[in-house]
């Protein structure tokens, strides 16, 4: 799919991944930075939503800031149960992630409840529905990193600008201040749980798209814009960007690179993670008896070679040898958690 995107089309993915203009005609806006019409730059981005290069533009906002509770979760299901064990997964809307992947456990999916919610009581339900033979709840202990971003042009990884919600920001150690800060819920307005659920539908392609928007909310772009920009200064909104398909868009593998880290370089070993430009997320989450595993990298690379590849350079920075990746070979959902809906 990578064959049909030239080097313009590739230019306006390293824009609008990172950062979409959040003004009142950002088509025109990119357009004069890339040499293009506005015109051309709403073509351009029609024509690779066509072809599922790229999935949506829209708010990424912080779940546990929104007052939601969140977890990485395992599944354990029989072979031939798989398929219609992760459609029953994905009915629920709290699901975004949904994988199939070479392990013990081989449905990997992340869980997002509302206020007053249970991510247990939910997951049991979730269990008994499907049949599994055994789960593992994932919550996450220290987060160290996430900053998915590619760089479209030269193809390789670009996550060296990250977001960590505890803290960690490329620094040595968590800030002593107040360490659980970011798990807290931010006490937001009815007006202001009107403008999440306006900035996170994709944005429509025409050239003033917040317009609508703000009428609906009653409100002018401009105000719209500081309230977004005041979202971020508040770690509820992360950035308003589009969301690849990673595969259509060139790095067709996807590998969760899981590590045994003894708990005293737990810190210093997540920091070096992070740091990878190839390394998108970065968590540190309980073992079980059966699961040893205390560091979760996600990999991104044009080949399964390069992901075997980062995760060698990976263990050779932090010294940590005992690690395996986890490959997925089945996508049943990827999307954006969808709040207050």
């Amino acid at each position: 799919m990578t064959s049909d995107l030239d080097l313009k089309d590739r230019e306006l993915l390293n824009i609008i991944q990172s950062s979409f203009p959040l003004v009142e005609e950002p088509f025109q806006h990119m357009g004069e930075t890339l040499g293009l019409d506005e015109s051309d730059v709403i073509q351009r981005i029609e024509r690779m939503k066509a072809k599922n290069v790229v999935r949506q533009i829209s708010a990424i906002f912080d779940t546990r800031r929104l007052g939601y509770k969140t977890m990485l979760v395992a599944m354990k299901t029989a072979p031939e149960e798989q398929d219609a064990a992760a459609q029953v997964i994905n009915r629920h809307p709290g699901v975004s992630h949904n994988y199939a992947r070479n392990s013990h456990y081989n449905l990997w999916f992340t869980l997002a409840v509302p206020p007053g919610g249970s991510l247990e009581d939910t997951v049991a339900q979730m269990a008994d529905e499907t049949g599994a033979d055994s789960y593992r709840l994932m919550p996450t202990i220290r987060f160290f990193k996430i900053g998915v971003n590619f760089d479209m042009v030269k193809g390789e990884g670009a996550s060296t600008k990250y977001y960590s919600p505890d803290g960690f920001d490329k620094k040595k150690e968590r800030p002593k201040t107040d360490e659980d800060a970011w798990k807290r819920a931010q006490a937001l307005t009815d007006f202001e749980i009107d403008a999440v659920r306006e900035l996170q539908e994709d944005v429509t392609l025409e050239p003033r798209p917040f317009s609508e928007m703000a009428q609906r909310l009653g409100t002018s772009e401009r105000e719209l814009f500081d309230l977004a920009a005041s979202f971020q200064d508040r770690g509820i909104m992360r950035r308003f960007s589009a969301v690849l398909h990673h595969r259509r868009a060139g790095f067709h593998s996807n590998g969760m690179a899981v590590w045994v880290v003894p708990p005293e370089r737990s810190t210093e070993v997540g920091n070096i993670m992070a740091q990878s430009r190839w390394v998108t997320h970065c968590y540190e989450r309980p073992t079980f008896p059966d699961w040893p595993y205390t560091h979760f990298t996600m990999l991104h690379a044009m080949s399964k070679e390069g992901c075997e590849a980062i995760a060698q350079e990976i263990s050779q920075q932090t010294g940590i040898t005992d690690y395996q990746v986890l490959y997925s070979y089945r996508e049943y959902k990827k999307t954006r958690v969808r709040y207050f809906v």
